[in-house]
């Protein structure tokens, strides 16, 4: 009996330790997988999971995976907080900030009302001439990127409307022959995903698994590399793929988001696989391009070939790839610790060659992120770097913060910070308050040794005009005055605005990390100025020169990241900083928040 009774008591305490064991781990991938600090609810809906009827799923598979990768399991680990903990408000700011978002949401509801009066179940609305256009598969790309904001808004009415309108969206035909498979994800499968996570709607769920089933044909190709261009109507006659020649790098590696949530929610682990398999070949190839650390901004998805583009940087064509580093270690609650390694590996490079310091008047201590190419010589490697500054690129500043923050690296942040102070120089510098899309500066001698030299300045707009003479300060006068160059400006290649998301965006994540008080006033001064000058009698239309004192002209184009992305971040600047927490949700690149896994 003694025997029998040593046996049983470790036997009885290992099933309970293993029942605990599996209550925390393995179980715990779902269970954590829509959690937050909100109660629990289902993340299952079989009729979802196990439902046949999708076209996209009857289609066969050509190249099926043999050895699916499992979504990992164990509880989330306990990250460093992101969010700063924000004092006690004053009853005045608490009545400033609330005038703004009020502001802020009227300005949506103003779109929302003409895009659903003028263009609804189109991808957008044209903001002058009140037409409608498909620029994105005619699926309602306004409308569905708009869900989210509407939860956040607290428009339940309209995103009761909205859903009931979007079930009924067909993805078996696109006004498209060729899809961009990156800018659907991110718009319609972030927008689906999104916008359940808020609300719980399994309507919801059901069309970003309809979604998910479509773009996983992407990836039905002989080595499971997505084709990024995808002929839609090939595809959807059965067709068999290979993977593409020749693709952009954020077009390759923007898919895990999304494709990895979906798995979260769904317990199927295929669309986890198929964008792991990706990422595997970029850590593979991330130390033998030109440039080791960085991938450059063309591939060969079909041959796995990484090395032979030249050109490098965090702006068009490569950002959401480096975003999504720390964001996907972020939402799997550091369960996939290899996004930690790539982000560092892609930053220690990307902070020593790709970041510059302006000469600008004021000799503020910003930095601006540039492009660089590798150029081979006499056998040796050189590098040349182009001082251009983007728009788009105002995102690495809110990366950079978010990634300083989850693996607590104060250089990320001081870079952060930087970079987001250039993008708001940039607004500010310019006559309407509107950062061009794109545009170049001089570099200061060094990071240190910064002080103004107007005829430096000009020098370099000589220089960058082509001009061999660069002493003819005449000539450098007059480009000055054609071209309508604010001081420490040497060319503004493209002076459109488009109305992009990507400065508030870091300016956001910047505030909800820092809580810097100036940056409220940055951002309102932002919107001001963009409401002023982008305004029409319906919504709001893109700018095509920002360089122009008053009266600037317009394009007839409102594209959907305006009300999906731009609006909702202004919102949320305004808004109580437990609104969507960055230490219970992450954005994908499309400003969609998905729930993340936390302890």
């Amino acid at each position: 009996m003694i025997l029998r009774r040593r046996f049983w008591l470790p036997f009885g305490i290992a099933v309970a330790l293993l029942l605990l064991f599996y209550s925390g781990t393995t179980r715990d991938i779902y269970s954590w997988a829509g959690a937050g600090r909100s109660a629990r609810r289902p993340h299952f809906d079989k009729n979802v999971i196990d439902d046949e009827g999708y076209f996209w799923r009857r289609l066969p598979t050509h190249y099926p995976v043999k050895d699916m990768k499992p979504l990992p399991t164990g509880r989330p680990r306990k990250l460093p907080k992101i969010q700063t903990n924000f004092g006690k408000e004053s009853p005045k700011d608490a009545a400033t900030r609330k005038q703004r978002q009020e502001a802020v949401k009227k300005a949506f509801i103003r779109c929302w009302d003409s895009y659903k009066a003028k263009a609804f179940m189109s991808d957008e609305l044209a903001p002058i001439s009140g037409k409608s256009k498909d620029t994105f598969g005619g699926w309602g790309a306004t409308l569905v990127d708009s869900l989210d904001t509407l939860w956040i808004m607290s428009l339940r009415e309209e995103f009761e409307e909205a859903v009931a309108a979007v079930v009924d969206i067909n993805f078996t035909i696109s006004s498209l022959e060729t899809v961009n498979a990156f800018e659907t994800t991110i718009r319609y499968l972030g927008g689906f995903l999104s916008a359940y996570d808020l609300s719980g709607d399994q309507r919801l769920l059901r069309k970003a698994r309809e979604v998910g089933d479509m773009l996983y044909k992407v990836f039905d190709t002989p080595n499971r590399m997505p084709i990024t261009r995808w002929d839609f109507d090939y595809a959807s006659q059965g067709g068999q793929q290979v993977a593409n020649e020749a693709a952009l790098l954020a077009e390759v590696g923007s898919f895990c988001m999304e494709f990895t949530r979906l798995s979260l929610i769904t317990g199927d682990p295929k669309w986890f696989d198929a964008t792991e398999r990706v990422r595997e070949v970029f850590e593979e190839q991330q130390s033998s391009t030109q440039l080791p650390g960085m991938w450059p901004f063309t591939l060969n998805p079909r041959e796995k070939q990484f090395a032979f583009d030249n050109t490098f940087g965090l702006g068009a064509l490569a950002d959401s790839t480096y975003e999504y580093l720390p964001k996907m270690y972020a939402l799997m609650g550091g369960l996939l610790p290899s996004y930690q390694n790539m982000y560092e590996d892609s930053m220690k490079t990307t902070t020593k060659h790709n970041f510059f310091r302006p000469m600008v008047p004021d000799t503020a201590d910003i930095l601006i992120s540039g492009t660089l190419h590798t150029v081979k010589e006499n056998d040796k490697m050189t590098l040349d770097f182009e001082h251009e500054g983007q728009h788009l690129v105002c995102f690495a500043g809110g990366m950079l913060a978010v990634g300083g923050k989850l693996f607590e690296k104060a250089e990320h942040l001081e870079a952060a910070r930087k970079l987001v102070d250039g993008c708001i120089w940039a607004y500010k510098a310019m006559p309407l308050g509107i950062m061009p899309e794109t545009f170049f500066m001089a570099p200061c001698k060094s990071a240190t040794e910064c002080e103004w030299d107007e005829s430096l300045w000009k020098r370099a707009i000589l220089h960058q005009a082509g001009e061999k003479d660069l002493t003819n300060m005449e000539k450098a006068d007059e480009i000055i005055s054609k071209s309508r160059l604010p001081k420490g400006f040497t060319q503004i290649t493209q002076a459109k605005y488009i109305l992009r998301p990507e400065a508030i965006e870091s300016v956001f994540i910047l505030y909800r990390i820092t809580g810097r008080p100036d940056l409220l006033e940055s951002a309102w001064a932002m919107f001001e100025a963009i409401e002023k000058n982008t305004k029409t009698p319906l919504a709001n239309a893109a700018l095509s020169d920002v360089t122009v004192a008053s009266n600037p002209p317009k394009t007839d184009s409102m594209e959907s990241f305006w009300m999906g992305e731009t609006l909702k971040y202004f919102y949320l600047i305004f808004s109580e900083p437990d609104l969507i927490s960055l230490d219970e949700w992450v954005f994908n690149t499309e400003a969609h928040p998905f729930k993340r896994l936390v302890r």
